[in-house]
């Protein structure tokens, strides 16, 4: 597994963070199921987070073909809190999908990673 660095930023100390566009990538370069496992919504703390998860949160599975990109884009104030995990449904016997996943804020990315069938990118509040 190949995974860059994290180098996300903190927003700049206002009285009103400011907001970053987070989006979400995955791509792989066989086809496949994907279970998928994504912030969309900043919680408040990890306390919030802690006692309603699936606030924050949205699970769901997705086909993709070879080199077809699957993006989600979400407005976040700490983007330190994105993650995003990607979950291979292949059978034995079928050749490994290969997915690649990526964060990018404010356009620029942050975070990817490689491997043949599972992976996440994550910010470092996780």
């Amino acid at each position: 597994m190949a995974a860059a660095g994290i180098a996300l930023s903190h927003g700049t100390s206002s009285a009103e963070p400011a907001a970053h566009q987070v989006r979400y990538t995955l791509t792989a370069a066989g086809a496949s199921d994907f279970d998928l496992f994504y912030l969309t919504t900043q919680p408040p703390s990890k306390q919030a987070y802690n006692a309603d998860a699936y606030s924050f949160v949205k699970k769901e599975t997705v086909n993709l073909a070879p080199g077809v990109p699957w993006v989600f884009e979400t407005t976040l104030a700490d983007p330190q809190w994105a993650i995003f995990t990607v979950s291979s449904t292949t059978h034995g016997g079928q050749a490994a999908p290969n997915p690649h996943c990526e964060i990018a804020v404010d356009g620029q990315v942050v975070v990817q990673q490689d491997a043949p069938y599972n992976l996440q990118c994550q910010g470092s509040q996780w």
